[in-house]
């Protein structure tokens, strides 16, 4: 129905409610007298009825969609009917000097009862009647995990909606008052102590999380609970996210296995990095990367005036191009540069060029049982790629430069961590005479990226098992792809010049831990999907640091971002050691480079006052 349709329908069953109103009200009072006779009632009549229409208008009663009516809309319709109520006693003190309050009374009880039940009724005969006549198929019976305004919100519209396959049947809350309590017909059955009884006792099928103010590490302990009941468990956006718009309360998801690091990601100094970035030159290698994409991606926000993605991989730098050139600020300018980091003439050619103002170097091999066979490939890139692209910032005056390094630097026993200590190292012996304030950024394992083992387990859940996990006793370090690349972005505005950075990234994970709930979260029970152990793989350790002892700290320079002055190779034995590498067999070359590694790594913690 259109609108003007809709208001004319409107005003007519106003017009008979208002005139029938005034009428019945004077005949309650006085039953054996013609109303009709009488001219004072008429002329009250004629008030109420221009009164009503004026204040109907004015506070939207013709505008409101009355199937979603709720307190403010019946709000709305006991000022447009007092405000009428009023005018007409004006107009009867104006006319005869008098008012006639009992038939006045009558006619507003009358007159917001009748308005109000036409308005509601609508509604009333939607939920009853229309409301599921499109869906023949059985509903999965429903938990709603939180009984306050996001979960009424969830439990209301799944109700409204005939489309969905989910009916709500029961709520859970920890506010004890809240229990025995019913909304919409649906009992708070208890808190969320009683998941496990109250999805066997009720016959749950289905799981929705509506408790989107939780902290990460309640949120981590909550959804582990749903995800050990063995049913799918599904979540809404952050309630920020639903008051502004940016998501309707329909879009509930899945739970994704970045919810259980219950962790709080780290918040940014915006103004810090916006003073870096903003219409500045900012080149990031390895762009095309799963952290060099999305540092471009977080960069791109603070509209620098040129943002260049070199990578040696021509079709990621297409893709990342595409995209960001889509997204990004008419002031900013994106040049994709293909380029080997490699090919030291190239990239002293574009740093010259284009005289970057920030360097983010994300372009690394990273795959550890990879780089065990092909050591001197990681030579190549990680220690020779990351000496090129620093030694050309050093030169051409570039003000940041930032590694992304990794956990598997501290204590390497393979070749990917010692060729990443090498890369530390290289960029702190740079920082001592430069005014290039170079830093490195190191963290642990990223979930989604290229070199996740999140992949992996995916693709073997769906092939039916087996899940292989190489030693059932591994822990490892996890970040989301976005926290990895805020931390670099960070620690850029932090550097003085030779820092490690490390970010306080919370307990270690087990990875047979990890397998299992992916497997919960892809729908299988426990068992129905194997879990193989298959050995420690060449250069696998069982767990992961952080920071040797003597790094360690009490204080931070950042929230949850740690600092520690490890100790640089001279420039006369890292020389030495990069004019020896190539003239080395594979296996001399893990050793000097593993030996040489730890032995280096004795580093200095220093404290450093937090920010």
């Amino acid at each position: 129905m259109s609108l003007r349709k809709r208001t004319s329908m409107l005003v007519i069953v106003d017009s008979c409610i208002v005139l029938f109103s005034i009428y019945i009200g004077y005949f309650l009072l006085h039953p054996v007298v013609n109303p009709f006779t009488n001219p004072f009632l008429l002329i009250s009549s004629l008030s109420i009825f221009i009164a009503h229409h004026t204040f109907a208008m004015y506070f939207g009663l013709y505008r409101k969609v009355w199937e979603y009516a709720s307190i403010r809309e019946l709000a709305s319709i006991f000022k447009a009917v007092t405000f009428s109520i009023v005018v007409v006693a004006v107009v009867q003190v104006l006319v005869r000097g008098d008012i006639l309050f009992r038939a006045l009374s009558i006619t507003w009880m009358l007159h917001i009862l009748l308005i109000g039940g036409s308005r509601l009724s609508w509604r009333v005969f939607r939920d009853m009647f229309l409301s599921g006549r499109k869906s023949t198929s059985p509903k999965k019976r429903t938990l709603v995990i939180g009984a306050g305004s996001a979960g009424t919100m969830i439990a209301r519209q799944l109700m409204k909606n005939s489309d969905t396959p989910l009916m709500p049947v029961a709520f859970l809350d920890d506010d004890l008052k809240k229990r025995g309590l019913e909304i919409f017909n649906i009992r708070v059955v208890g808190t969320t102590d009683i998941i496990q009884d109250v999805v066997k006792d009720l016959d749950i099928e289905h799981i929705i999380i509506a408790m989107p103010s939780l902290d990460k590490s309640t949120s981590k302990v909550l959804m582990q609970r749903c995800l050990d009941t063995g049913i799918r468990t599904q979540t809404m956006p952050l309630i920020e996210d639903l008051l502004t718009g940016k998501v309707s309360v329909n879009e509930i998801r899945d739970v994704k296995i970045e919810d259980l690091l219950g962790r709080d990601e780290v918040e940014l100094d915006l103004g810090a990095i916006s003073s870096k970035l903003t219409n500045k030159k900012i080149l990031v290698t390895g762009a095309g990367g799963s952290i060099g994409s999305e540092i471009c991606r977080q960069v791109a926000c603070f509209n620098p005036s040129q943002l260049i993605l070199l990578g040696h991989g021509e079709n990621s730098i297409y893709h990342i191009d595409g995209e960001l050139k889509q997204k990004v600020s008419k002031d900013t300018k994106i040049i994709p540069i293909i380029a080997d980091v490699q090919d030291r003439t190239r990239i002293f050619d574009i740093v010259e060029e284009y005289r970057p103002d920030v360097i983010y170097h994300a372009a690394a091999h990273k795959h550890v049982p990879l780089m065990e066979a092909n050591p001197m490939e990681a030579v190549k890139n990680n220690i020779f790629g990351t000496k090129n692209v620093a030694e050309a910032a050093d030169t051409f005056g570039v003000p940041h430069f930032v590694l992304v390094s990794t956990d598997k630097a501290v204590n390497p026993p393979n070749v990917m961590g010692a060729t990443k200590r090498f890369a530390e190292m290289i960029v702190q012996n740079l920082a001592k005479n430069s005014k290039t304030k170079f830093a490195a950024v190191r963290f642990g394992n990223v979930l989604g990226s290229r070199g996740s083992v999140i992949p992996l387990f995916k693709r073997q859940i769906a092939a039916g098992g087996p899940v292989t996990i190489t030693d059932m006793r591994m822990t490892r370090y996890f970040m989301t792809i976005p926290e990895a690349s805020r931390l670099v972005i960070q620690a850029g505005t932090l550097a003085s010049g030779g820092e490690v950075f490390v970010l306080d990234m919370g307990e270690p994970v087990k990875i047979v831990d990890l397998a299992s709930n992916l497997i919960k979260l892809s729908g299988y029970a426990v068992g129905e999907i194997e879990i193989k152990e298959t050995g420690i793989r060449p250069g696998e350790k069982l767990y992961e640091e952080l920071m040797n002892d003597s790094e360690k700290q009490s204080e931070v320079v950042f929230p949850k971002i740690y600092v520690g002055k490890a100790t640089p190779i001279t420039n006369a034995e890292l020389l030495y050691l990069l004019e020896k590498i190539p003239g080395l067999s594979s296996v001399e070359l893990k050793e000097t480079l593993v030996g040489v590694a730890n032995q280096r790594n004795v580093e200095v913690g220093q404290k450093v006052s937090s920010v």
